[in-house]
């Protein structure tokens, strides 16, 4: 990848009964932190498609309302530089699975109030975008 390009990514804030499904991040930038499912979009690929892509790559459960939830200009991995869509969504069925061993140590659900520390990227915009509507942050 040019270092000189922006990225699209595609992230998800995951709610089961006021706790969010976070998982411990390893062998790429933010190594150590959590946060949701998510990745790269694909060329020819619309957001929401990325989205699902990502849920059945990552952990492989069951989700529902998929929705828009901020956008954020992320640059706190410079050189790495994202523009990062958040999506939320409701599960509804599956135990998430450790389906990509090298890039994530586990997943767990975690309460929105009180997640783990360190976080990774947009995951506290997400929460905060969540609990008051806002749509776009500037992460440096």
């Amino acid at each position: 990848m040019d270092q000189k390009t922006i990225r699209v990514g595609v992230g998800l804030l995951i709610i089961k009964n006021g706790m969010i499904l976070l998982g411990k991040r390893k062998g790429s930038h933010g190594a150590g932190e959590y946060g949701g499912p998510g990745g790269h979009a694909e060329y020819g690929e619309t957001l929401e498609e990325t989205a699902l892509r990502e849920i059945a790559e990552e952990c492989g459960i069951q989700i529902k309302n998929l929705r828009f939830l901020c956008i954020t200009d992320l640059l706190r991995y410079m050189p790495r530089h994202y523009l990062d869509i958040g999506f939320t969504a409701e599960w509804t069925s599956g135990e998430p699975k450790t389906l990509e061993p090298s890039k994530l140590e586990g997943w767990g659900w975690y309460d929105i109030d009180a997640p783990p520390d360190p976080l990774f990227g947009c995951t506290q915009e997400y929460i905060k975008s969540y609990k008051t509507g806002q749509k776009h942050f500037i992460l440096r």
